[in-house]
Order: C-alpha cells, then structure tokens, then sequence
C-alpha cells in the first residue's frame, strides 16, 4: 500500500513536468548570451515554467539573422527590438513611434494597459501573437559634436540610420540630414571611427557598445527621448494557448521594475559631462515636429504605406494629455 501511494505520488509530482510544453525561441542580445536582454529574456522563461512552457533559448548577436531564421521556421518564437518586429504587429510595433512617449511614467501607463485582457486581441495579427513587451531604454542621440544641440543643426550631417526603419529615414530627410544606411550590427562602429556624425541609441550603448569614443572630447548625448525602445516576443499565434499567452503578457509586465531598474543604472553610469541638456522652450518645438512626423507616419506620404498604427497613435496622445493636460497637442485640431 505504501509503495503503491509513493508510486502514486511520484506520478503527480512529474505529471506537470511531463506536460510542459518545449518552445523555441531565437533571442536578439547585441552582446550575445551574456547580455542583460538575453538575462532578461532568461528570466521570463525561468517564470513560463510555472505555467506549463519551457522556452529553449537561442542567442544571436545580429537581429536580422534572429528574424530570418524566425521566419524560416527555425524557431518558434523571437525576441528582438520592436522596430524589427514592426511586420508583425503593426500596433505594438508603434510603440517606439518617434517622441511619442517623452517620459518612463509614459511608458509604464502603456505597458500596464497593454498587459491587461481586455488588450488581448490586439496582441494577434496576420498569423502571429505578441507574448511580451519589456523596456529596453530611451533612445538618445549620440553626436560628435556638442554645437550639434538642435534640429536645425543636423542639417547636413551624416547620420547612421537603420536602412529598415522607414520612419527614423523620414525623419533624418525631415531635418535635412543625410541618411547613411546601417545596421544594429554596425552604425556603432560607423560611428566611433568618424564615419558618421550622429548615433541614435539607448544609455546602455554608451559602454556595451563604447558609443564614448565616437563622442570622443567634444561631442555628448542629447537628453531628450527621441523614442521609446522595447524588446518584444513574437510568436506564431497558437504556439500557446489563449490563457498562457495571456499569463506571458502579465509576466512580462511584472518584470517592468526589474527592466527599469537596469536602464536607469545605465543612464546614472554616464558622466554627467557627456549630457547635452536642452532648454525647456527647445523641449516644446521638438515635441511638435515629432508630432507632424508621427502624422505622416500614420497616414502614408508621397502615396507610401503607413508606419503607425492610428490605434497606437490615440491611446499614446492620451497617455501624454493625462500626464500632461496643458500641452498644445491636446487642444490641437489634428490631434492623433
């Protein structure tokens, strides 16, 4: 009887093992596994494990491979920026639109509403699912030059834009900069040996990436937002079921103190020296030549197709007019 009750025992213990499902994921890291993306990720997948779903982590240093090889069926699941995972989810994807999320408070407002249930179904479209979105810090731009401290200063200057990203392209022409097409993989080191005058990145590039010998004696780091950055998980819509993906999104939301803790550590560790501070009545005319460009990026120019999503577009004016209620852009006749 005792053996038949430990035998019985032993059986209810590793049926939830036995019943875990095995998902693969391609994880983009700059630095590779031993990055604090692929921590991150690690983390998350270490908490999916309580609700049924071991992930298999593959680690790629370049992002365009992690996507390709997503694409091609070799994983059933990727973590990579959101400007990468754009195609997927046109709506979370507009997450990163340019200045649209000027502040953290912002953006802790979005990630806790698209965490909700009632945001599921926005989380579908075209055939995949989005199963977590986590803070990967506030894109600043990166100048070699501290006189280059204002939008009508860039003219001219060479800047490492993505050659995917078709909103950071308008706005680069936008400012009458020149575009010169890179990659995750390389605008680093275009611009640490001078090739280019400006880097757009987030804090932890400054090290991870030494994005402090391209600004070299005179050059620093504009502290304004140009946009929000966050990793996201896509996967093929059914690789989990409704509830689990659900559970992944709520898990990915808990995790949010544990992302901003490691990006404002990154920002504290840059010398304060190598801040550009821009004054509060500069502040207010970037903010509405971002907006005109998130217009157009909403709507299509020159008979292109859009960037952002429209229902991306309310919920964030809302998100910055409820932080924010005196702001010319609540009262505008065009609001998004």
């Amino acid at each position: 009887m005792i053996r038949k009750s430990l035998a019985a025992l032993s059986l209810a213990v590793a049926a939830p093992l036995a019943s875990a499902q095995t998902v693969s994921m391609c994880v983009f890291d700059v630095i590779g596994a031993n990055g604090d993306v692929y921590n991150l990720v690690k983390d998350y997948a270490l908490e999916m494990k309580a609700h049924g779903v071991d992930f298999n982590l593959r680690p790629y240093t370049d992002e365009g491979v992690a996507v390709g090889d997503f694409n091609a069926g070799q994983c059933d699941a990727v973590a990579a920026t959101d400007i990468r995972t754009r195609p997927f989810n046109k709506f979370t994807g507009s997450v990163s639109a340019v200045g649209a999320i000027p502040t953290y408070d912002d953006l802790e407002t979005l990630l806790a509403t698209l965490a909700q249930p009632r945001a599921a179904s926005l989380m579908k479209s075209g055939g995949y699912e989005v199963l977590a979105i986590v803070p990967a810090g506030a894109g600043y731009l990166f100048v070699n030059d501290r006189s280059i401290n204002t939008a009508s200063k860039l003219a001219g200057k060479r800047m490492a834009t993505l050659d995917y990203q078709r909103d950071a392209i308008h706005m680069v022409n936008h400012v009458k900069a020149t575009v010169v097409p890179s990659d995750i993989t390389n605008f680093a080191g275009k611009f640490n040996n001078g090739s280019v005058d400006t880097a757009y990145a987030p804090a932890f590039a400054y090290e991870a990436l030494e994005l402090y010998k391209g600004i070299g004696d005179k050059g620093g780091i504009v502290d304004y937002p140009l946009a929000q950055l966050t990793i996201q998980i896509i996967a093929r819509e059914g690789v989990l079921d409704d509830d689990t993906a659900q559970k992944s999104r709520e898990v990915a939301w808990d995790m949010f103190p544990q992302a901003m803790n490691l990006i404002e550590s990154q920002e504290k560790a840059i010398p304060e020296k190598q801040w550009i501070r821009i004054p509060d009545q500069d502040i207010t005319g970037y903010q509405e030549m971002f907006r005109e460009n998130r217009l157009e990026m909403r709507d299509g120019v020159n008979g292109a197709p859009s960037v952002y999503d429209p229902r991306m577009m309310s919920l964030l004016s809302k998100i910055r007019c409820a932080s924010n209620p005196g702001a010319s852009e609540c009262t505008a006749d065009n609001r998004e």
